[in-house]
């Protein structure tokens, strides 16, 4: 897909319900709310990203498990801490028809609810920029696969603090682990 030109991305705005409710939830580093697995409907905080920054050179257009990032009319690709958002939870934007799926991480999101879109391009990555936009799980990703995939990268100290929280997270009674 040739992205072209960007254009302004409208989002719909986060339900006013969504929000009150969000301002009684403990939060993370970007004063951002911090949900239970529990909740499928969230306000989040979102930045982008594209292969052609300098920490992400070196991958190319190849995401965390190797294969590579989408972007196309119908799914996206998207990068999280993992233990907010296990590898292959499906969500959607709030006003946009895509579908996102998380099958990357970055450094810079662990310990946040941050969610970094792929975009193809420097230009459409800053047109995104950073927004807080409402997003609904359509199908969460799995802790195991999360686990395994990071488990073989614990030298670096962001795929390390992921892992040891989806341990917390597979050993805790409750759905909310301390991030």
């Amino acid at each position: 897909m040739n992205p072209g030109k960007p254009q302004p991305i409208a989002t719909a705005a986060p339900s006013t319900k969504l929000v009150a409710a969000a301002q009684v939830k403990p939060k993370d580093r970007h004063s951002m709310p911090v949900y239970t697995f529990g909740e499928r409907n969230r306000v989040v905080r979102t930045t982008a990203y594209t292969c052609s920054e300098d920490d992400h050179i070196q991958y190319g257009s190849k995401n965390a498990i190797g294969t590579t990032l989408k972007y196309n009319n119908r799914v996206r690709s998207a990068a999280a801490d993992w233990s907010f958002y296990p590898l292959g939870t499906v969500f959607k934007i709030k006003g946009l028809p895509y579908l996102y799926v998380v099958d990357d991480y970055g450094s810079a999101l662990t310990g946040t609810g941050t969610i970094d879109i792929y975009k193809p391009s420097r230009d459409w990555m800053n047109t995104w920029g950073r927004r807080n936009v409402e997003i609904a799980v359509v199908q969460w990703g799995s802790l195991e696969r999360s686990a395994e995939v990071l488990s073989k990268r614990t030298k670096f100290p962001h795929c390390r603090q992921m892992y040891v929280n989806i341990q917390r997270l597979r050993g805790a009674s409750s759905s909310t682990a301390m991030r």
